[in-house]
């Protein structure tokens, strides 16, 4: 994440980024990406980042996939 802070990409693909942080924490990193215009692609098992994201995309490990905004609906999906 300090790279990414630092070189301020236009977009960054983060794999699990988060596992060691504190939700707050998780949060203001998150926030901080927004407000410096960062586009994050997101790999995570954690749906506390749900609310950073506007869409998921979801592979069954079968070639099938479900790319969807996150919304009402999809929020039974996730743990």
């Amino acid at each position: 994440m300090a790279r990414l802070f630092y070189h301020k990409p236009q977009f960054a693909i983060l794999d699990e980024c988060t596992s060691a942080v504190s939700v707050d924490v998780e949060g203001s990193m998150y926030q901080y990406c927004r407000e410096s215009g960062i586009t994050l692609f997101t790999v995570s098992h954690r749906r506390s980042l749900w609310k950073h994201h506007e869409y998921y995309l979801r592979m069954d490990g079968r070639g099938a996939f479900e790319f969807k905004p996150i919304d009402t609906d999809t929020e039974e999906f996730g743990s």
